[in-house]
């Protein structure tokens, strides 16, 4: 059973930083995507940040270009977002995300993938 646990979320002020975190497990395809996205009340989830275990390479969203990293440990149990520069309109819960398919933008447009619980970050103004 694919796991995905985030943790990381908290309150910051403006101008802050945060890095999440998500244990991934249960899975055992060697090429997939993996990510973060978040959602705040009355929007749609929005993809943010992605990685692909292939071949390495990211996509961000444009909101998220220059401020926040994509990483993983080097056995890709856990990816990291680590978030800089942090402003209220970054205010959301963040899930992370697993596809099967080894593409971001797919990723960022698919209805089947895997989910986390979610980890609320807040920030100040």
């Amino acid at each position: 059973e694919v796991k995905l646990v985030e943790s990381g979320g908290g309150l910051v002020q403006t101008g802050g930083s945060l890095r999440l975190s998500c244990a991934a497990s249960g899975f055992t395809w060697s090429d997939y995507a993996i990510g973060w996205f978040r959602q705040v009340p009355g929007k749609d989830r929005e993809g943010i940040a992605c990685i692909n275990s292939g071949n390495g390479r990211t996509l961000y969203a444009d909101s998220a270009k220059g401020r926040f990293t994509i990483s993983t440990d080097s056995t890709w149990d856990t990816v990291f977002l680590r978030m800089d520069a942090l402003q209220p309109d970054d205010t959301a819960l963040y899930y992370c995300a697993l596809n099967s398919a080894p593409f971001c933008q797919h990723m960022f447009k698919s209805d089947l993938n895997y989910w986390g619980q979610g980890t609320q970050v807040t920030v100040s103004s």
